[in-house]
């Protein structure tokens, strides 16, 4: 069995990567793909591991001893998956893996926002504090989570993480979902529309998949019903912002922060405005990336390579 990984690298180098699979088949590791090279690597392969190469119906109909395609991530966006079923190809994904991840990563931004940790220790180190006649120097004002609102948009398993996390913090909780989960109970929360969600919230933290539906959602329109005071925190996927609607709102002072782990195009162009918009953190597409969270992607992902030699595929998308 040829088992192709076209992009391990941002999980493990890539002797590693070929040492976590090498039982369950013959491993050839690229720590990147371009796409006019993702043919050529997979023509003859019966196995495929993904995560951001994308996998094009045209190359997949050239790929005729292909029968599973193991995506390296929750978002599967990268495979027609109606068309690979089509060709009798499996294609599986791995979910949950990081939600504590990512839920740690969330609150780190909160935090930031509330407590200005890194403004301040700045601030101490260049010598502010040691010029100050006062116990307690203040660079800017600190705030209490406890009695916020924050705002969830998407309440599967990383959502719902971040509302019990929240409900420790003492955080009112407003949650949007496409359809009221039975299984939440969670205290100090309510399901509530979206505009109510904009209107009230003041944290509002991104959990979505990237679709037609949520393409854009966080727009002119949406951040104008936001109070000037509120925090936009996106980990979920780059496009479910306008980045220049987001961009324009914070150079304005229409809204108080961002933070965002994912932007519409990874690596960034140096034409993004959102990098040298005011009172935005960036950090590089990193919230899932823990060593714990590396760990479990490749346990599921092993694991459903295993169901599928075994015939009995499951995590199929």
């Amino acid at each position: 069995m040829k088992i192709v990984i076209l992009d391990g690298f941002t999980l493990y180098d890539n002797q590693t990567m070929k040492a976590k699979f090498s039982d369950l088949g013959d491993v050839i590791c690229f720590d990147r793909t371009s796409p006019q090279d993702v043919l050529a690597r997979i023509y003859d392969a019966e196995i495929v591991l993904t995560n951001k190469v994308v996998l094009t119906n045209e190359v997949l109909e050239k790929c005729p001893k292909l029968v599973y395609v193991g995506v390296l991530a929750t978002g599967y966006n990268v495979i027609d998956t109606a068309y690979a079923a089509g060709k009798n190809i499996v294609v599986t994904n791995i979910p949950a893996y990081s939600t504590n991840s990512v839920v740690q990563h969330v609150f780190a931004f909160i935090l930031s926002f509330a407590s200005k940790i890194s403004e301040h220790n700045t601030a101490v180190k260049i010598g502010k504090w040691a010029s100050s006649s006062d116990f307690t120097f203040l660079e800017e004002p600190i705030f209490e989570l406890s009695g916020k609102t924050i705002g969830v948009i998407g309440m599967g398993a990383i959502g719902k993480s971040v509302c019990r996390v929240a409900s420790a913090f003492d955080m009112n909780i407003l949650a949007y979902s496409r359809h009221e989960k039975d299984d939440v109970n969670i205290e100090r929360l309510i399901w509530c529309d979206l505009p109510t969600l904009y209107k009230e919230s003041d944290f509002i933290t991104i959990h979505v998949p990237l679709n037609d539906e949520t393409h854009g959602m966080i727009n002119k329109e949406s951040i104008n019903l936001m109070k000037e005071t509120a925090f936009i925190i996106n980990t979920a996927r780059g496009p479910v912002i306008c980045e220049k609607d987001l961009a324009t709102a914070l150079n304005n002072g229409r809204i108080a922060g961002a933070a965002v782990d994912v932007l519409s195009t990874e690596p960034p162009k140096e034409e993004n405005p959102l990098l040298h918009a005011k009172n935005i953190m960036i950090t590089p597409h990193i919230a899932w990336a823990t060593n714990e969270a590396k760990e479990r992607l490749i346990t599921i992902c092993r694991s459903n390579i295993h169901a599928f030699l075994n015939g009995t595929p499951y995590n199929r998308v």
